[in-house]
């Protein structure tokens, strides 16, 4: 199984900072003016696609979760439409208004190429995010999600195809096809 860790694809410090910075800044004009940042210069990682997914929470409960499973745009672009996605169109949610900006904790996931395994086993959980997917049906936790809620293996498949995917408990078993992928995750106050 190939490994995400390797370093062509870990963000320094000073980028995961500068995506930080641009995710909060985005959100900070989105909601107040209708504006979008700008992107930041000079570094060429920020121009490779790179798959994202961008976590807001608010005195520590999730405010929205956002982000893209396959790379569509280059990585500032990524990491600025998915932090407007997460605070206006995560459907679990109101939109963040403006008095809730300095509120929000940034967490940015970004993630490796999918993989198809053929066996659950292969899933480690806590380093692996998780895809279920059957016809257009899918579903997705990133791998902070199951360790976060105390889930074993079982447990987190059975909530992902029924409560993401809109399956049967058990299609993990049976017909769905499982991904797996893992991902740099940083934060503010790190």
């Amino acid at each position: 199984m190939a490994e995400y860790a390797g370093a062509q694809h870990e963000l320094d410090e000073r980028q995961q900072q500068m995506l930080l910075d641009l995710a909060r800044e985005t959100i900070r004009r989105y909601v107040t003016a209708g504006e979008l940042s700008d992107l930041p210069e000079g570094d060429p990682v920020f121009g490779q696609p790179r798959a994202v997914f961008v976590t807001l929470h608010k005195h520590g409960q999730l405010r929205g979760c956002i982000g893209t499973l396959e790379p569509r745009e280059p990585l500032a672009e990524a990491v600025r439409s998915a932090a407007v996605s997460a605070a206006t169109q995560d459907p679990r949610f109101p939109a963040v208004n403006p008095d809730e900006v300095d509120d929000l904790e940034i967490e940015i996931s970004v993630l490796s190429p999918l993989e198809k395994i053929d066996r659950p086993e292969d899933i480690i959980v806590g380093k692996h995010g998780v895809v279920v997917a059957e016809g257009v049906q899918r579903g997705v936790f990133l791998p902070q999600v199951a360790p976060e809620q105390g889930w074993d293996r079982e447990t987190m498949l059975n909530y992902l195809c029924a409560h993401k995917a809109g399956l049967p408990a058990d299609a993990w078993r049976r017909t769905a096809d499982l991904y797996v992928f893992t991902t740099q995750v940083f934060s503010e106050g790190e």
